[in-house]
């Protein structure tokens, strides 16, 4: 539905940090992938426009 490879890239974040956003968002959406893409965009505007700090958003630990 996003293009999330442009996002991604727009983001300018490692790819070792944006693997580490996506396990913690897809924690929360295990079975929804409409609901981890739209929240993936969300963390990464919200990132862009500095509302959130990285910290914030990998604060919880990732269930293994």
């Amino acid at each position: 539905m996003f293009d999330l490879t442009q996002l991604k890239q727009q983001s300018g974040l490692p790819a070792e940090v944006l693997e580490q956003i996506e396990q913690a968002i897809r924690a929360d959406y295990p079975d929804d992938d409409m609901m981890f893409e739209l929240h993936l965009v969300r963390v990464l505007q919200a990132l862009k426009q500095r509302r959130i700090t990285l910290e914030q958003i990998l604060a919880e630990p990732v269930p293994a």
